[in-house]
C-alpha cells in the first residue's frame, strides 16, 4: 500500500512504511518534502551550548588560549580500528596502526615476521590470528572481511603461509590453526 503524501508544488508516491502508518491505518501521514536546495536564503540552525561548554569558551577567551572544537571522546575499539585498516582487497599493511591495535610496537612485529615472508601477507595473517584469538565472540561481524582476507591471502599463493601463522601465533601468543584461518 502507498501513501499519496502532498509537498507544496508536488505529489509523492511514498511507501506507507515511510510515512509511518501501516497497512490497517486510514489516517493521513506527515509527509518528507525535500528541501529547495535553490533557495533565496540559506538555512540556518540555532545551536545553543551547554552551560559547561559556555564556560570553557569564557574561560579560553579569557586566558587567550585558541578555542578547540568540542569533540566527544571516541571509544577507541580495537576490532573497529583493524576493521578500518582492510584495504579494499581484503589485505592489511605491516604498519605501526596494525601494531597498536594488536597491542605490541612497531618493532615487535617486523621482528617477528618470517625473513621469507612478505609483509603484507603476515599482516594479513596476524588480522586473521587476532580476530581469531581475541574477537571470536563477535565472529558475526567479522566473518565476511575474513573470508575476504582469506581469499586474497589464497590469490597470493604465498608459500610462506604455515611460518606466517607459527610466527603470528608466537607474537600474539595464540594458538590459532591455518585451517581455522581458512588458508
Amino acid at each position: 500500500m502507498s501513501a499519496v503524501c502532498s509537498a507544496p508544488s508536488r505529489h509523492v508516491n511514498v511507501p506507507s512504511v515511510m510515512c509511518g502508518i501501516d497497512s490497517s491505518s486510514r489516517m493521513s501521514a506527515a509527509c518528507y518534502s525535500p528541501p529547495n536546495l535553490m533557495a533565496e536564503e540559506p538555512l540556518s540552525l540555532p545551536l545553543e551550548l551547554h552551560s559547561d561548554q559556555k564556560m570553557k569558551k569564557a574561560k579560553s577567551r579569557s586566558s587567550g588560549q585558541r578555542e578547540s572544537p568540542a569533540v566527544p571522546q571516541l571509544q577507541r575499539d580495537p576490532l573497529l580500528q583493524l576493521v578500518s585498516l582492510q584495504k579494499a582487497s581484503g589485505c592489511w599493511l605491516l604498519d605501526a596502526h596494525l601494531a597498536a591495535v594488536l597491542g605490541k610496537s612497531s618493532e615487535e612485529v617486523e621482528k617477528s615476521k618470517p625473513a621469507a615472508g612478505n609483509k603484507d601477507v603476515y599482516a594479513t595473517i596476524l588480522a586473521l590470528i587476532w580476530l581469531h584469538g581475541f574477537k571470536l565472540d563477535a565472529s558475526e561481524e567479522w566473518e565476511l572481511l575474513a573470508g575476504k582476507a582469506a581469499s586474497w591471502l589464497h590469490a597470493q599463493n604465498a608459500p610462506c603461509v604455515p611460518e606466517c601463522v607459527e610466527a603470528g601465533n608466537a607474537l600474539l601468543g595464540c594458538s590459532v590453526k591455518k585451517e581455522t584461518l581458512g588458508l
